[in-house]
């Protein structure tokens, strides 16, 4: 018992279930009092959010599910690209303040970056991946860039002694051997992309997607279907997060990042 509450100790997997079962048990039990204590109701109660649950699947919610997840992908897709080259011509002198400025933009409003790309996208869909793909190109070329700095002095001295130049030691020391560094990177800003699908999604209505549904709901005031629809994002992004986590671990299995 008094391991649990020691600083840096390191417990066994049984110790560790038990600690995430009595949290789970002491959100559950809030839940439930919040939702039932008292006039005014912070949450609608468990019994309200499984019958959304059950709503939201009889009216289509694979659909949207499978929409919401092939916009992200497009999306990260197009922002792996982009952020990888501005983030490898970053070695180089004289592109290195393209990559500072798209680093940069991540200070940039919503509002400000919506504007200007639907002056350049006349499609709601294209518009909706554009704001992601500079979302997340902003964070991931941000990242790449700190990767590549934080790279040891040791390893470029080590392939200039075994001779490389300069373009051999970038694509050996920089691409090569931070590749899976890449995948982590991807996962981390994986998170930016999909917590943007609310605002996103609601570009483009006919398209669907569970941004759109949450508005919906939240518009009709059903506050059991909204708390499910966070549920489920949360869920589903969790689950993108754990696929390249295997994805990562799979392709490279003596990787310690």
């Amino acid at each position: 018992m008094k391991k649990i509450f020691s600083p840096l100790e390191d417990l066994n997997t049984s110790n560790k279930t038990s600690i995430i079962g009595v949290w789970l048990i002491g959100l559950l039990l809030f839940w439930v009092g919040c939702a039932t204590i008292g006039t005014t109701h912070m949450f609608p109660t468990p019994f309200q959010v499984g019958n959304g649950f059950i709503s939201l699947w009889n009216d289509g919610l694979v659909v949207h599910i499978a929409s919401s997840v092939w916009l992200c992908t497009k999306a990260v897709f197009i922002s792996i690209l982009i952020s990888l080259f501005f983030s490898y011509t970053s070695t180089i002198p004289a592109f290195k303040p393209n990559g500072l400025f798209i680093s940069k933009l991540r200070f940039l409003p919503l509002t400000g970056i919506s504007f200007y790309l639907s002056l350049l996208f006349n499609d709601a869909r294209n518009l909706q991946i554009a704001v992601l793909v500079v979302f997340m190109t902003t964070f991931l070329t941000t990242s790449l860039m700190s990767m590549i700095k934080d790279i040891p002095i040791q390893e470029f001295e080590h392939a200039k002694t075994l001779g490389c130049n300069r373009w051999e030691t970038l694509w050996e020391v920089v691409i090569q051997g931070r590749i899976d560094y890449v995948f982590e990177l991807v996962r981390q800003n994986l998170a930016i992309v999909w917590m943007m699908l609310v605002t996103v999604e609601s570009i483009l209505v006919a398209a669907g997607g569970l941004g759109y549904l949450i508005k919906n709901q939240d518009k009709l005031g059903d506050n059991g279907k909204v708390i499910a629809l966070q549920i489920i994002i949360v869920l589903v992004g969790l689950l993108l997060d754990y696929a390249i986590t295997k994805i990562r671990k799979t392709l490279f299995r003596y990787s310690n990042y």
